[in-house]
C-alpha cells in the first residue's frame, strides 16, 4: 500500500471513530417498505423512537428498532456510560437496496413472469444535540 493510501485510510478510521451507528445489511424487505419506516423515525430523539418503533405495525419496524438498540449500546461503549434521556438523537438513518433474487414463477400460454425478490442494507447513525450543529 502507498504511503498516501494509507495516510487517508488512517484519516477514515479516526473519523469512524467519532461516529456512533449500526449497520443491518441484507434485510429481506423492499426498500420502499423500509424507507416508510426510517422515515418515521429520522431526526427523534432515541427513546420516543424506540416508542414508535414499538408500536408501529409495520415489519420492518422490529428490524429499526433492533438496529436502533445497537447503535444506541455502540455509543454507550464508545463513551464508557450510559445514555441518559433526551441526550441521544438520530443523527442519519438511509437505506440502500441490496441484492435482488430474480425468480421465475409459470404464466398462461407457457410464458414465465419475473418476480423479483429485494432486500436492502439499513445504517443509523445516533449522537447528541451538540454534534448535530457542529455538523451543521
Amino acid at each position: 500500500m502507498g504511503a498516501r493510501k494509507k495516510i487517508s485510510a488512517e484519516k477514515r478510521k479516526e473519523a469512524l471513530k467519532e461516529q456512533y451507528f449500526a449497520s443491518l445489511r441484507n434485510v429481506p424487505t423492499s426498500p420502499r417498505k423500509m424507507r416508510l419506516v426510517a422515515d418515521m423515525v429520522r431526526g427523534m430523539e432515541v427513546n420516543r423512537a424506540l416508542g414508535v418503533l414499538k408500536f408501529s405495525s409495520k415489519q420492518a419496524a422490529s428490524k429499526v428498532e433492533k438496529l436502533l438498540r445497537s447503535a444506541i449500546s455502540n455509543w454507550e461503549q464508545k463513551n464508557d456510560r450510559k445514555a441518559e434521556s433526551g441526550e441521544l438523537y438520530i443523527t442519519q438513518i438511509f437505506v440502500d437496496e441490496g441484492a435482488t433474487l430474480m425468480r421465475m414463477r409459470p404464466a398462461a400460454q407457457g410464458r414465465g413472469n419475473r418476480i423479483r425478490k429485494r432486500s436492502n442494507h439499513v445504517t443509523l447513525h445516533v449522537g447528541t444535540k451538540s454534534n448535530n450543529e457542529d455538523q451543521n
